[in-house]
């Protein structure tokens, strides 16, 4: 039974203190100033109870103690060290700063609300905001799997923030592509190839073995990726698990590369001189980078001194240098492009690419499917429908 009596506390203190019994069959309490805030915790109390959705303050972990508890259920699931330290900077520097000695029984939606309008006063841009509230999201997911928490409060929750960057991906045009191709060399020509052709992530790359390269079948597998430590693990999701067709090209250029290639035990496609993974970072100052300087497919940028700062010249402007126009992951958008010209659906352009949606599919590539013939023509038939021919 519910019930909201006057107490007197040791101190003198007048209190009213609103009581009820739990899904356990305890009894729990909580003290207020006024008889009518009592009632109306109450209220709400015994509603969350009939949907199964209450949690009692006294065993509700803070926003703290429950995010520890994510991050080493995500280390005990063997999550890629870089993902959780991505994690832990969430948490860290942008969740237990504003929230973090709440409990998950005081956040509800207008408070998660309140949270992303502290994000937003902290001046944290509108992709980060989105990570971190994901990030609490989860945090609530572990914790009601813990019987920690019966609340969601993350989900279904818009932020308004606002879209003004241009989601479309910056795509290498056709001529750019051919004069990359054409100034590959060495050891890093396989590797553009592949990246074109069959549009693998750079972790992807790294982590590819030649007993994945399948040539009588004329296919490369994906089965597996290297992360940013050089540790060689499981891909970003099951769908990222696929096959892809190859060239000719591509195929010849990878028997020829194969018998030249570093051999290591990992038995990798594009390892480093040892045999081992290679950086990221090497690919594209030693391969990527210089290749597109060759080609002609540069972008300008100042020179940087010690300190950081743009190197003046005599004349009081800053000394430019140039670099190479695209990162690695362009000439993934490229393959995609490439396919979705050449014909292939969006189902088609999901399982090649290893989305894990559809949605990120069209999130991405959405604008490439457009019918620009048939959207012309549309607009032809309306002006004569209105205006006549």
């Amino acid at each position: 039974m519910a019930t909201v009596r006057k107490r007197k506390l040791p101190s003198g203190l007048v209190r009213w203190q609103a009581s009820y019994v739990d899904g356990a069959g305890k009894r729990r309490a909580k003290l207020f100033d006024r008889k009518s805030d009592g009632e109306a915790w109450l209220v709400e109390t015994s509603h969350d109870l009939k949907r199964g959705l209450h949690t009692p303050g006294s065993v509700s972990p803070t926003v703290k103690d429950a995010a520890a508890l994510w991050i080493k259920r995500c280390n005990e699931k063997g999550l890629e060290q870089s993902t959780i330290c991505a994690y832990e900077e969430h948490v860290d520097l942008h969740i237990v700063p504003f929230i973090g000695a709440k409990k998950l029984a005081e956040l509800t939606v207008p408070a998660v609300n309140a949270f992303a309008d502290q994000l937003r006063e902290a001046s944290r841009s509108a992709d980060m905001m989105k990570r971190v509230i994901r990030s609490l999201g989860a945090i609530f997911k572990e914790a009601r799997r813990r019987g920690l928490s019966a609340v969601a409060p993350t989900e279904g929750l818009e932020l308004d923030l606002p879209e003004r960057d241009d989601p479309r991906p910056v795509i290498p045009t056709k001529r750019e592509l051919q004069a990359i191709i054409a100034n590959s060399a060495g050891r890093w020509r396989p590797l553009i190839l592949v990246a074109t052709f069959c549009g693998l992530r750079a972790s992807e790359l790294r982590g590819l073995r030649w007993c994945d390269v399948d040539f009588d079948a004329r296919q490369i597998h994906v089965n597996q990726r290297a992360d940013i430590y050089h540790k060689i693990g499981k891909l970003k999701s099951k769908s990222a698990y696929r096959s892809i067709p190859c060239s000719s090209m591509v195929l010849n250029t990878l028997r020829e590369w194969k018998l030249k290639c570093p051999k290591g035990d990992l038995g990798l496609v594009f390892p480093n001189k040892s045999g081992k993974v290679e950086a990221l970072s090497n690919i594209m100052q030693r391969g990527f980078d210089p290749i597109q300087i060759a080609a002609g497919v540069v972008t300008l940028v100042p020179v940087l001194d010690d300190a950081g700062k743009p190197v003046i010249n005599n004349a009081g402007e800053p000394i430019m240098r140039e670099v190479g126009r695209y990162g690695l992951h362009a000439l993934r958008h490229a393959c995609a492009s490439l396919w979705i010209e050449g014909g292939k659906n969006p189902k088609a352009i999901q399982t090649l690419m290893g989305h894990s949606t559809i949605q990120m599919t069209y999130d991405v590539y959405g604008h490439l499917f457009a019918d620009v013939d048939g959207d012309q023509r549309a607009a032809e038939d309306i002006q004569i429908r209105l205006l006549g021919g």
